[in-house]
C-alpha cells in the first residue's frame, strides 16, 4: 500500500517534468537577456560617447583648439556666438544648406511621388525595363559622374560662388530614380480606390492629388524628411562644386575647413558648436515625424 501511494502516475511525472522544464526554459530566458541588455547598453554608451565630447567641447571658452579633456575648463556660449558673428562665414555656409534642403525638400518629393505613382499605376510598353535600367544605373556609385557634371555645371556658371543653384539642380534631377519605397507603398493602396474615382468622373491628376496623396501620408513624409536631410551632410560632391570658394560652401564643407591642420587650433570649439547647431534641425524634425517616417519605411517595404 505504502509504494503505491510513493509512486507518480504518469500524468503526474508529465506536469512535474513540464514544470522543471519550464522553470529551466525561463532561466535562460532571463540570463540571455541580462546579456544581452549589458550588450545594448555598452554599445549605446560607445556610440553616444563621441556626441556628449561634440556636446560638452561646444562649450569650452578656454582654449579654442583641441583638447583631451571630456569636462571644459571654462564653460560659456562664446562659440556660438563666434559662429553667428561678422568673423565667421557659418550664417552664409547654414543659409546655402537650408536652401538646398528646402528646394530639395519640395522638388525631389515631388519627382519622386510623380515617379512611383506612374509606375506604380500605369502599364505601358518597356516599363520593366525602365524599371530595371533604373536599378542597375543606381547601382554605380554617385562619384563616377562627378567629373561630367562638374563641368557641365561649369559651363553653365553654377560652380564656386553659384554652387548652391547647382547642387539643386543635380539633387532634384537625379531623385526619379529613388521611386522604390514611395511605389512599394503605392501598391499597398487598392487600385479600386482610383477606378472608383475615375467612375465620378476624376481625372488621373485629381485621383493622385485627392485620392492617393491623403492616404500616403506616412511614405510622403518619409520622402520630404529623407530629402531634407541629405544636404546636411553632402560633403563629397559640395566641395567639388564648391572648389575652395567658401561662398559657395555649405554646412558640411565649410565646418571641415575648420578641421585642417591649419585652422584646428584655432576652430575645434567652433567646429564643435557648429555641429551642434547644425544638428538642431534635423534632429528636431525627425523626432516630430519619426512615427510617419517608420510607417512611410515599413509601408514602402513590400515586393513590386
Amino acid at each position: 500500500m505504502e509504494n503505491n501511494k510513493n509512486q507518480e502516475s504518469p500524468m503526474e511525472k508529465l506536469e512535474r517534468g513540464n514544470q522543471k522544464h519550464g522553470m529551466g526554459l525561463k532561466a535562460r530566458r532571463r540570463i540571455g537577456n541580462t546579456f544581452s541588455y549589458i550588450g545594448l547598453v555598452l554599445i549605446s554608451i560607445i556610440w553616444i560617447t563621441p556626441f556628449v565630447f561634440l556636446v560638452l567641447q561646444s562649450f569650452e571658452t578656454a582654449d579654442p583648439g583641441w583638447s583631451a579633456r571630456i569636462i571644459p575648463a571654462k564653460f560659456g556660449f562664446d562659440n556660438y556666438v563666434y559662429l553667428f558673428s561678422a568673423k565667421a562665414d557659418f550664417n552664409r555656409w547654414y543659409f546655402n544648406t537650408f536652401i538646398i534642403a528646402l528646394a530639395l525638400c519640395i522638388g525631389q518629393t515631388a519627382m519622386q511621388l510623380a515617379m512611383a505613382y506612374v509606375l506604380s499605376r500605369f502599364r505601358f510598353k518597356m516599363r520593366k525595363k525602365l524599371m530595371n535600367l533604373m536599378l542597375i544605373l543606381g547601382m554605380f556609385p554617385g562619384f563616377l559622374t562627378m567629373i561630367i557634371l562638374y563641368n557641365v555645371l561649369k559651363d553653365l556658371g553654377l560652380t564656386q560662388a553659384n554652387a548652391v543653384p547647382g547642387l539643386i539642380i543635380v539633387g532634384i534631377a537625379s531623385s526619379g530614380m529613388g521611386y522604390y519605397v514611395i511605389k512599394g507603398f503605392f501598391d499597398t493602396v487598392s487600385k479600386s480606390l482610383d477606378e472608383a474615382a475615375m467612375i465620378d468622373g476624376a481625372t488621373r491628376a485629381q485621383v493622385f492629388v485627392k485620392v492617393i496623396l491623403p492616404l500616403a501620408k506616412p511614405i510622403v513624409i518619409y520622402a520630404l524628411l529623407t530629402a531634407f536631410m541629405g544636404p546636411w551632410g553632402d560633403y563629397v560632391f559640395a566641395s567639388y562644386i564648391a572648389f575652395g570658394n567658401p561662398q559657395g560652401y555649405n554646412v558640411a564643407v565649410g565646418l571641415f575647413q575648420w578641421l585642417t591642420k591649419e585652422q584646428i587650433p584655432y576652430h575645434y570649439t567652433h567646429f564643435c558648436a557648429g555641429g551642434v547647431v547644425v544638428s538642431i534641425p534635423v534632429i528636431t524634425l525627425f523626432l516630430m515625424l519619426q512615427r510617419y517616417y517608420v510607417e512611410g519605411v515599413t509601408g514602402g517595404a513590400v515586393k513590386g
